[in-house]
């Protein structure tokens, strides 16, 4: 139910924080028919706060990074601000999405064989 680009934008912020070569380097192309550019994949770096994101883009990189590095911070407030922005059904999508982006790219990592650097490529959107 969750749109493509909102779940790339979690997966690409997962891939930055977990260091994943191949996770940074993918694009999948719904989320890229679905309006996702270069542009907004440069703005996912730590000072994603301050950059011309949109609210709700800003929203999915904050919450992606309190669920890999702090789940206790999401407080109620933040929950609040969740919950206004995404409807249950999208909150769940989301969540299970950033638990699958975080295992799967730390498996990646973990098993390593990964170039230092690939260039960025499109592949399909599974199923």
């Amino acid at each position: 139910v969750l749109d493509h680009p909102s779940k790339e934008l979690a997966r690409l912020r997962n891939a930055r924080k977990t260091n994943c070569v191949f996770c940074k380097n993918v694009r999948f192309s719904q989320a890229k028919a679905e309006g996702l550019n270069e542009e907004q994949v440069e703005q996912i770096q730590d000072d994603y706060v301050d950059s011309d994101l949109s609210p709700r883009q800003k929203l999915i990189l904050r919450y992606t990074d309190t669920f890999l590095t702090d789940p206790h911070g999401l407080d109620e407030a933040f929950k609040q601000e969740l919950k206004a922005e995404f409807s249950s059904p999208e909150l769940v999508e989301l969540t299970a999405g950033l638990a699958l982006f975080m295992g799967f790219s730390k498996i990646a990592v973990s098993l390593g064989g990964m170039p230092e650097s690939l260039p960025t490529f499109e592949m399909p959107t599974p199923e």
